[in-house]
């Protein structure tokens, strides 16, 4: 052995940053730790100075009670499901020329291929418009409006288009008294969301609209209401994370539901179409969450001086995040990211999409990828391995504010699933939030080709830190 071989014998070495300096030590025999870390703001200086104009004792201490506050909201929210109504019924704003969407703000010339075909299609299925032809040309006329979801108390999965028919959850929070709503999941692959719209997407929005829709409707005139994060937190002790795996979340939903739907009016056989429709898929509970999720958040937002996230999406082009200090509509946005993960047969990676949906709501309440240690079995679908599974939920922990007593992770010894995602922490550790999601074709027509993982530009972040701190020096 070499005398520099010596050297290192039994030496540990602690490395920061780049890893070329851990192999080295590796091959000279040292037992070497990697710390996986970053300069604060990207070692920009604009960050670096808004951080720390942040970090002065009295912004801190303003902060930091509006955060407790925050995070107080987001869990002891207590969603629960009390109806079903078509959006025209429900949704504040909703009219019948009023096309929702996912994700921040966008106009028609620049919604990409899954979000054009999703549009497109509820034209046809409102009746205003007799084709897919006809119906592009109506959505570039100037006689649509389009609205986020987000805008409108509502969540939408994927391309999220929802319109005045549809039948959608009504949510309520019982701790606060907001009201989220978000559409029935139409289940999977060729699907409206996932931007498919031939005969057979229109007759399946059809058929639940005549009959999926009211046969709900009138079972939860019956039940009053369920207790929604009762079963989330049982969903997730089931082997559930509650956004890409619902297996547990839909039998808990379905049982809860089935002898409302036995005690209506409707024939036998819309029962059964109703029972053998949600059986053809686990995701029937998917959109459920997702209102729970939104109904907890909202109740979170608008809290002056407050670094918390309260809403992350994408509309396929941009992905956009609100800050609960921030007010209103106040929209911080980067490009949409690729999602990394196996895809169907036949497909390839130059085949997919951007990122896209409301549905990251999930993972901005603690659940999604951020539970993904509750879900070993997501990693069949999204990729990956258990030990990242397991590991993306300890991570999370790093730029949350808190743990949720109320929905809990048995792998992490009952762990609360991390909660109130803080702007100032995902700029000091450089760590993003981790969204587990399904991969639409980036053409209209076809729908879900795959699923996988991805993250926020930061961009949406540091464009969110830089105004948050303007807006703290000009109050101070």
């Amino acid at each position: 052995m070499s005398k520099i071989n010596e050297l290192f014998q039994g030496v540990n070495v602690i490395n920061v940053g780049i890893e070329l300096f851990k192999d080295d030590l590796v091959r000279q025999g040292a037992s070497v730790t990697q710390l996986d870390w970053r300069p604060p703001g990207g070692g920009k200086p604009e960050l670096i100075a808004a951080l720390g104009s942040l970090s002065q004792p009295a912004a801190a201490e303003r902060i930091a009670a509006a955060n407790q506050q925050a995070v107080e909201r987001i869990i002891t929210a207590h969603p629960v499901l009390v109806g079903f109504g078509r959006a025209i019924d429900v949704v504040p704003g909703m009219t019948k020329k009023t096309i929702l969407h996912a994700g921040p703000p966008i106009a028609w010339g620049r919604m990409n291929g899954a979000m054009r075909g999703a549009v497109t299609g509820a034209l046809v299925f409102e009746g205003l418009a007799r084709n897919i032809d006809e119906a592009a040309e109506l959505a570039g006329s100037g006689e649509i409006e389009f609205s986020p979801c987000h805008e409108h108390d509502c969540v939408g999965s994927m391309a999220g288009v929802t319109s005045a028919s549809m039948f959608m959850h009504v949510v309520r929070n019982k701790t606060h008294g907001n009201v989220a709503f978000t559409n029935l999941s139409e289940q999977m692959a060729k699907i409206l969301r996932m931007g498919a719209n031939d005969e057979s997407v229109i007759a399946r929005l059809n058929w639940m609209r005549d009959v999926f829709g009211p046969v709900l409707r009138d079972a939860m005139e019956l039940a009053g209401e369920i207790d929604l994060r009762l079963l989330l937190s049982q969903a997730l002790h089931m082997g559930d994370e509650c956004h890409n795996r619902n297996n547990a979340g839909t039998a808990l939903l379905i049982q809860k539901l089935t002898p409302f739907i036995l005690e209506t009016g409707f024939s036998t056989r819309e029962k059964r179409e109703v029972f053998d429709f949600v059986a053809s898929s686990d995701y029937f509970s998917g959109p459920t969450w997702m209102a729970l999720c939104k109904c907890a958040l909202d109740a979170a937002h608008g809290i002056e001086h407050s670094t918390i996230v309260t809403t992350m999406c994408r509309n396929g082009v941009e992905f956009g995040i609100r800050v609960s200090g921030m007010p209103g509509n106040t929209w911080f946005t980067g490009p949409a990211q690729r999602v990394i993960g196996p895809l169907f047969a036949g497909y390839k990676p130059e085949d997919s999409g951007l990122d896209i949906g409301d549905s990251a709501i999930t993972e901005t309440y603690g659940i999604g990828g951020f539970a993904m240690a509750t879900a070993p079995a997501i990693v069949a679908l999204v990729g990956g391995t258990i030990e990242e599974a397991i590991g993306f939920s300890t991570r999370m922990v790093e730029i949350t504010s808190a743990e949720n007593p109320n929905v809990t992770i048995p792998l992490l010894n009952f762990r609360g699933v991390p909660t109130g995602i803080d702007i100032r922490k995902v700029l000091q550790t450089g760590i993003l939030p981790v969204i587990n999601t399904a991969i639409a074709h980036k053409e209209p027509g076809i729908g879900m080709i795959g699923a996988g993982i991805t993250y926020p530009p930061m961009e949406c972040f540091e464009k969110a830190l830089l105004a948050f701190a303007d807006k703290e020096a000009r109050a101070s």
